[in-house]
């Protein structure tokens, strides 16, 4: 099952382009917002599996918003990926390194994004949609917490990120437009396996991330039981579950998003975000 928010709405993807309206559908049941939709998956889910019908609804990339748009929690975890602490000149960690992004930098997934330094970095993310409330839960368990996957974007202004010690990661990748996802909810089994995923962004057309989610050094399974043994996770809160190697920071010299650029990320099965980058003021879609 795929799952859009096109312009406000909810929307049960059937094609290219193309779904239904959830609420229409549903005759009120569920929807019409994609936030309502968390708060009773297992129902929903029941609903969309009988391939319900309705009137087309089309839709454009440029009109879909964040899948899930006002998470009460959103968490973000570091150093995930072991080439990208090597990079980082870091150890890998030995507990996930947590920290949050604000919601106010959410936004859907084709955006243009103003750039308030020349310092601001790229990190392409799987990212999960909680659909049911998960307190404790056995790493065994944590997929059927799980509404879906997404494509994230953890923009980071790198000058900002270190100007405090310790770093203050949290507000460094929270601006306006830094935190982009999208372009659907994917169910867990609408992929060949959740657990290895390709993924990657290219920056101009030049491919700088590449990398596998099978290499995470915390898997979605291992996040959902770490973080729900501290702080009960909500249905429709996001995990941004950490970036690969080959950010721009990293390199030799740094590298940085200048206006004119366009990054594309991706996720296998899950489709692609597009960002184009200014200076000053811009327009956002979300």
């Amino acid at each position: 099952m795929r799952i859009a928010h096109v312009r406000d709405r909810a929307v049960l993807v059937t094609g290219d382009a193309l779904g239904i309206d959830i609420a229409q559908a549903s005759g009120g049941r569920f929807g019409p917002s994609i936030s309502g939709l968390y708060a009773n998956w297992p129902e929903f889910s029941a609903w969309a599996a009988g391939a319900p019908q309705g009137p087309p609804v089309r839709f454009a990339a440029t009109d879909l918003g964040p899948p899930s748009p006002a998470p009460r929690q959103v968490f973000a975890i570091g150093l995930n990926y072991g080439d990208h602490a090597a990079e980082a000149g870091l150890a890998a960690p030995e507990e996930p390194a947590v920290f949050t992004k604000f919601v106010s930098s959410f936004t859907g997934p084709v955006t243009e994004v103003a750039l308030p330094a020349a310092t601001v970095d790229w990190e392409v993310e799987l990212v999960v949609v909680m659909g049911r409330a998960a307190t404790r839960v056995r790493a065994a368990d944590a997929w059927r917490h799980v509404a879906g996957l997404t494509v994230g974007q953890d923009l980071s202004e790198r000058r900002l990120q270190h100007a405090a010690t310790p770093a203050q990661f949290s507000l460094a990748k929270s601006y306006p437009g830094f935190s982009p996802t999208g372009p659907f909810l994917v169910t867990p089994d609408e992929v060949a396996d959740p657990r290895d995923l390709r993924l990657g962004c290219t920056l101009n057309g030049e491919e700088v991330q590449k990398a596998r989610t099978s290499q995470l050094l915390f898997g979605v399974e291992a996040l959902v039981e770490r973080l729900s043994a501290v702080t009960t996770l909500y249905p429709g809160d996001v995990v941004f579950t950490g970036t690969p190697s080959g950010v721009g920071a990293a390199r030799t010299p740094p590298r940085f998003l200048s206006p004119g650029d366009e990054l594309v990320s991706y996720v296998e099965g899950i489709g692609e975000l597009r960002q184009r980058f200014v200076a000053g003021a811009s327009k956002e879609e979300s």
